[in-house]
């Protein structure tokens, strides 16, 4: 069945190419389009274009319809299209010549963009519960571990005295500035398309401000073609999003493998998170770090995709844009997985607390001998060529005096001044 029908049937090779997997993707928005179909009767009721009799059928076998969904027990058939196409032929079965009204005033296309939009604000308010979930995780570790020492590095070559409190701290800070893109997907997601039709509007006396007000959206896309074109860079502006999350996750899973490795050892995993190779009985790899770092990649190629599916397309609607979906969802459930399964691996990494006892990483506290010669006098040029020709001829010692002193300058965290800035901005959704 087809909303569009006209008495003939599409061949087969055409049906199976232009549908492609809508029909299981289109379960995921089920429940939105029936949210956008209920608040359409409403307002359709409420102008004058439903009758009492009409809109009462259309709201109860609407109900009905959303019951079969929330029990898991709604399925897409074969012979439909898309979710919207079976809705309205599940409305005309339950309540008759009621459910052929249902479609005046719309038209697919912004049926499908209220449903998007509808189904994004709930996922980016899961994505954000996610990071929310993994940044308390990270500012456990900061505090559990703040005064433990580590090296810096700029390079890959050491630097400076670090600590792991200042290390999992920055993950958790830098988190932060991804819910700052969260936060421009979700405004971008709440603004109701619903009305625009086929971007032409209609002649109907609809009221677009109740539908808004009805869906729970904060704003109206005014212009009815502005709100077809939202479709694309809706999906862009969560695709950023995603990809800044990931960027901080695939740097998190980097540092990890390498703070993992023997020939640093800074931090080890339970073996029971680990794996093993078919040779090397002696090994436990940190794969689920390396797996992790890979489909954050995958996840920072997303925008692309968008860019170049959209990149060559005029203003209006055009099916190419049907595209979108599939990766959409895709790359929100991975993401949305990828901080659960981090969340819960961070949580039990354990800590070598005797790093820099090795002679090997006494040249990091030479910027603080340069520091105490500046304040006995000596200007910075002299202190730092005096520091750097005892590097030189091997005869640098840092003083317990200047250990100490570093110490204290890397354990001053902010730990509680990170977790308000994050209350702040994870707030304004």
């Amino acid at each position: 069945m087809k909303i569009w029908d006209k008495g003939y049937n599409v061949e087969s090779i055409i049906q199976d190419f232009t549908v492609g997997n809508d029909r299981v993707l289109d379960h995921k928005l089920a429940k939105y389009d029936v949210m956008g179909s209920k608040a359409h009767v409403q307002m359709l009721h409420e102008v004058g274009l439903l009758n009492e009799s009409d809109y009462t059928a259309l709201i109860g076998g609407l109900n009905d319809i959303a019951q079969t969904i929330e029990k898991g027990e709604f399925e897409i058939g074969p012979e439909f299209e898309d979710v919207h196409s079976y809705v309205e032929h599940i409305l005309t079965q339950k309540v008759g010549e009621a459910g052929k009204k249902i479609h005046m005033a719309r038209s697919r296309n912004d049926q499908v963009l209220v449903d998007l939009h509808l189904f994004a604000k709930d996922e980016v308010k899961a994505v954000l519960a996610g990071v929310k979930n993994l940044f308390d995780v990270l500012m456990n570790l900061a505090d559990e571990h703040s005064q433990i020492m580590m090296p810096g590095y700029t390079h890959l070559q050491i630097a400076m005295p670090s600590s792991f409190g200042l290390f999992f701290s920055a993950h958790a800070e830098s988190l932060i500035d991804d819910v700052l893109y969260l936060q421009a997907a979700y405004k971008m997601a709440d603004q109701n398309p619903l009305g625009s039709a086929a971007g032409y509007g209609n002649s109907f006396p609809i009221n677009r401000t109740r539908t808004t007000e009805l869906l729970g959206f904060a704003e109206l896309r005014y212009n009815s073609i502005g709100a077809q074109m939202s479709r694309g860079k809706l999906e862009k502006s969560v695709a950023f999003a995603l990809s800044s999350i990931s960027s901080t996750l695939g740097k998190l899973a980097s540092d990890m493998c390498l703070f993992m490795s023997q020939n640093f050892g800074f931090v080890s995993l339970p073996k029971e998170l680990t794996t093993g190779s078919s040779i090397m009985p002696h090994k436990q790899n940190p794969d689920f770090f390396e797996v992790l770092r890979g489909k954050c990649n995958q996840v920072q190629a997303y925008p692309v995709e968008i860019t170049q599916l959209m990149s060559n397309l005029t203003t209006g609607y055009f099916r190419d844009l049907q595209l979108l979906k599939e990766s959409f969802m895709n790359n929100l459930d991975l993401v949305k997985d990828n901080l659960e399964a981090t969340a819960y691996v961070m949580a039990k990494v354990s800590v070598n607390k005797d790093i820099l006892e090795k002679e090997m990483y006494a040249p990091i506290y030479s910027v603080e001998e340069v520091n105490k010669l500046v304040m006995q006098g000596k200007s910075f040029r002299d202190a730092y060529k005096e520091v750097g020709l005892q590097f030189l001829e091997g005869d640098f010692k840092p003083s317990t005096e200047v250990k100490h002193t570093h110490e204290g300058s890397v354990g001053n965290l902010c730990l509680e001044e990170i977790k308000a800035k994050m209350e702040r901005v994870s707030a304004a959704f």
